[in-house]
């Protein structure tokens, strides 16, 4: 089984319903099985920010697809939620991002993994490091909770919802 780490995020209509949904629309097919998932995090717009605010989460899958199967499932599931790609980095009912594939490096012309701006965005960097603290990037000596201490906005991501450690992966959707 490939080990990965996804992220996911939403900022129109019921946030968090989107990433439940997505998360178990993910868990539901038999190739893919969600193991970890962080707490959800509120987080401000990145490249386009006149708009609202984003629910983010990490989640840990274990896979038998290959990067570029998974890929097409992930997106999938963003067009069967009313995913539409109008403005770059603009709203979106959901976004399904595949962060890490065990520790390969892929670039291809659908797909690179690490995500080339991985260590970028501190609203990908903190949920990842809540649920994997030690996590590298491929070939890359640092810790990526070392690379999130030098990103400025840190403070614009706020934890929304919390993950109780050892809780089961699907207690944080529950009242």
């Amino acid at each position: 089984m490939n080990k990965v780490y996804l992220s996911l995020g939403s900022n129109i209509g019921d946030r968090l319903e989107y990433i439940r949904e997505a998360v178990q629309m993910l868990h539901n097919q038999e190739e893919i099985k969600v193991v970890n998932i962080s707490s959800v995090y509120e987080t401000d717009p990145v490249g386009y920010e006149e708009q609202a605010l984003f629910l983010n989460i990490v989640i840990q899958v274990e896979t038998s697809l290959n990067p570029l199967s998974l890929l097409e499932q992930c997106q999938k599931i963003e067009s069967e939620l009313g995913r539409k790609r109008i403005i770059r980095w603009g709203p979106r009912t959901i976004d399904l991002d595949i962060l890490l594939y065990n520790q390969e490096n892929i670039v291809s012309e659908k797909l690179i993994i690490p995500h080339p701006r991985i260590e970028e965005r501190a609203f990908v960097l903190v949920p990842l490091i809540e649920i994997a603290p030690d996590i590298k990037l491929p070939n890359k000596p640092i810790l990526l909770k070392e690379s999130l201490q030098l990103l400025r906005d840190r403070e614009g991501v706020r934890v929304w919802k919390q993950q109780k450690n050892g809780e089961d992966v699907f207690a944080l959707f529950e009242s």
